[in-house]
């Protein structure tokens, strides 16, 4: 068979086709195109007289749903009364366009019980906002929860509409059913930390352990949380970098929210040497407390003796901040200790730092290094030592002790 051969005969198989999906018969010896053109001519007419009926009642619905005192403008069922009134004009001119087409009764009667459950799953779908606006108004969920729960309701929505519809076809809805579920384990296998992260997420939103701008720390992480998504959590840290940490290892780490409160107490360690009074030093500290205008006044800053170490008297300065502050607190607490170590200073307090003193007897040293642990400059007169007394150099604090020896001038 030629090329030219085969594509006549499509172009002829295509022909008879398109003859008999207007009616024709094989049977007949000629296509009589002048009658299946008068036959299209007139079910065309009868469609558009129909068309233009309904279109009528159409009109005249909406306007009487704009004019009315309960379904006007003004009232909050407007638009799903007109919705309504639009899918039934819409049904209706499928059906009237069917019937005219010579379908099938069985088909007819499908299609009915298709459009009436597809309304119905519609009008459900399209007031899904407003349901759940009223059936958890008293919970107090956050925004992210209530999306969350309007595209799952959305989505099951559509599978029960999709089944309905395949229902009244004559589909096998548990075969489906069935197929769907294999394939649903076969992609939970492939996806398991996938999923694992999609379940907690949604354990995240509901229990709402925290919230999108709270500052919190999980693991080695500190920062504001920017976005709380099904799968991740985003944190973005002090350096202006974005963290995204697994929703399934923050479910099972140590989740530490800072600003979960009103107030939160921070504090910092500062040390006074150990001949300096105490009070005082608590005075000072407590001045720079009260002068700063990042921290709380209530509760009052409180500043405590912590311990006393080897090189002075160690202190905790406790302070209460705001949520806000948090963001900035390396640096409240680097100007708190430098304004205390100024104010120090200015009241004449020491603050101690570690040293070595080196101490020997004096008769394990040769008179050269007697010599040259004394102070070079002639010292007064000193009382007679016995056992230990020290002898302090003034270049490099180097102790001697001089073992029942006397030194004078």
């Amino acid at each position: 068979m030629s090329a030219r051969q085969f594509f006549r005969q499509i172009f002829r198989d295509l022909y008879y086709d398109f003859y008999l999906a207007l009616g024709g018969s094989l049977e007949d010896e000629a296509l009589n195109w002048t009658w299946q053109a008068k036959r299209i001519a007139a079910t065309t007419i009868k469609v558009a007289i129909l068309l233009g009926v309904l279109g009528l009642l159409y009109w005249l619905t909406v306007y009487a749903i704009k004019h009315n005192r309960w379904t006007g403008k003004k009232s909050r069922y407007f638009s799903s009364w007109r919705l309504f009134a639009r899918l039934l004009w819409l049904f209706s001119s499928v059906l009237a366009v069917m019937s005219q087409l010579s379908v099938e009764p069985d088909t007819i009667k499908a299609s009915v019980k298709a459009g009436v459950w597809s309304v119905l799953f519609y009008l459900l779908w399209y007031n899904l906002g407003y349901i759940m606006q009223q059936m958890l108004k008293d919970y107090g969920l956050n925004a992210s929860i209530k999306q969350l729960l309007h595209n799952l309701l959305s989505v099951l929505i559509i599978v029960l509409w999709l089944a309905s519809v395949m229902a009244q076809f004559g589909f096998d809805i548990v075969s489906v059913v069935a197929g769907l579920g294999i394939a649903g384990i076969a992609v939970g296998f492939a996806a398991q930390s996938t999923l694992a992260n999609f379940i907690s997420g949604i354990n995240i939103l509901i229990e709402q352990s925290f919230q999108v701008g709270d500052w919190v720390k999980i693991n080695d992480n500190e920062g504001k949380v920017v976005e709380i998504a099904l799968r991740t959590t985003k944190i973005l840290t002090r350096d202006n970098i974005t963290v995204i940490v697994p929703n399934s290892s923050v479910a099972s780490s140590v989740v530490i929210n800072l600003t979960s409160k009103n107030l939160i107490r921070f504090d910092i360690e500062v040390r006074i040497a150990l001949e300096q009074d105490i009070e005082t030093a608590r005075e000072v500290m407590m001045a720079v407390l009260t002068q700063e205008e990042a921290l709380s006044p209530r509760p009052a800053p409180l500043v405590t003796v912590d311990h006393i170490g080897d090189f002075g008297v160690y202190f905790i300065v406790r302070f209460w901040v705001a949520p806000p502050q948090v963001a900035r607190l390396p640096v409240l607490k680097e100007q708190l200790r430098e304004k205390i170590k100024r104010a120090f200073d200015d009241a004449g307090i020491a603050t101690p730092y570690p040293h070595m003193q080196l101490i020997a007897p004096v008769s394990n040293l040769r008179p050269r290094q007697l010599k040259t642990a004394l102070p070079a400059k002639p010292i007064p007169k000193l009382a007679q030592l016995k056992n230990w007394r020290k002898v302090a150099s003034s270049s490099k604090f180097f102790g001697v002790f001089l073992d029942n020896a006397v030194l004078e001038k």
